[in-house]
């Protein structure tokens, strides 16, 4: 195995931009391989325990009071599976429904649609187990892992901006993603009394935000936007920033009706600020650019 060509992917997949599906996709991966092999590594050594303890500091607890303890939970159990199919099929979901908002808003979408799902289906989830007397037997011993909240509401996101879209299902055919969408959350709202109902009230709280994020930025309000501010300052310790570089020449001047007149041409930007801008565009459009990126673009043009 070429242990060199792989990193390599990796890097390219995380330096691509417009890829944020296959992004999250392979973080999802690393993190299900990663318990993987420590549950191996300490069953082996007759340290299972260890592994157990492990894990219940990073899935989500029922527990307000377990809660206070690990916040953190909040986000880590989003990025947690169980087995190989539960990771599959959330995978799956992530990328055919993903790649529609992807395509169609921008990477960046994608992201903010499953970090805000994630969110919210933990809120929900340790909502409704303290508040609805049903669960109070539970709180204790209850622990939440899973990305489904996050894909729901990706895959709920996508129906609400292209209910019509079709998909070619197996065995059943064509079928529009609103329908497909619909039937998730039914069978997620049909299941909180079962064995998962941990799971499927999460399921509903991502559905949720998925629905409302979209009409909401459909009204010009992107309710994601502190998302990308963040991820942007924590990518900002790991990736140097290009050194701005000033240049000082003096105005040419011309004679006009006799006089002597400056005259001052925009310069053209520095490669890198033209990249960025151009990042810019494929993850956001280009009617996200401010009116100063839109003259430099213009200005490069020119050259």
């Amino acid at each position: 195995m070429n242990r060199s060509g792989i990193l390599d992917d990796f890097r390219h997949a995380f330096q691509r931009s417009n890829n944020a599906v296959v992004q999250l996709i392979l973080i999802n991966l690393v993190v299900w391989l990663s318990v993987i092999f420590l549950n191996v590594i300490l069953t082996l050594s007759q340290n299972g325990e260890v592994f157990n303890t492990i894990m219940g500091y990073l899935m989500m607890p029922a527990s307000v009071d377990a809660f206070i303890t690990r916040p953190w939970t909040l986000v880590t159990y989003f990025f947690l599976h169980e087995n190989f199919f539960h990771i599959l099929f959330n995978m799956l979901f992530l990328y055919w429904f993903g790649r529609l908002i992807q395509e169609y808003l921008g990477s960046d979408k994608v992201v903010k649609l499953y970090v805000l799902g994630g969110l919210m289906g933990g809120l929900f989830y340790i909502l409704l187990y303290n508040a609805l007397p049903f669960f109070a037997e539970r709180i204790d011993s209850s622990l939440m892992l899973g990305a489904s909240a996050g894909v729901l509401a990706v895959t709920v996101g996508a129906a609400t901006l292209m209910p019509n879209y079709t998909f070619f299902l197996l065995l059943i055919g064509p079928v529009k993603i609103k329908y497909i969408a619909l039937f998730f959350v039914i069978m997620s709202f049909a299941q909180t009394t079962g064995m998962n109902a941990g799971g499927e009230i999460a399921h509903l709280g991502g559905a949720a935000i998925g629905f409302l994020y979209i009409r909401q930025l459909q009204k010009g309000t992107d309710w994601g936007n502190w998302i990308t501010n963040f991820l942007m300052f924590v990518k900002s310790f790991f990736v140097r920033q290009p050194k701005m570089r000033v240049n000082y020449s003096r105005p040419r001047t011309r004679k006009a009706n006799g006089k002597a007149r400056a005259s001052a041409t925009g310069s053209q930007p520095p490669q890198e600020e033209i990249d960025a801008i151009l990042d810019k565009i494929s993850q956001s459009g280009y009617e996200s650019l401010t009116k100063e990126e839109k003259q430099k673009l213009f200005n490069a043009s020119k050259s």
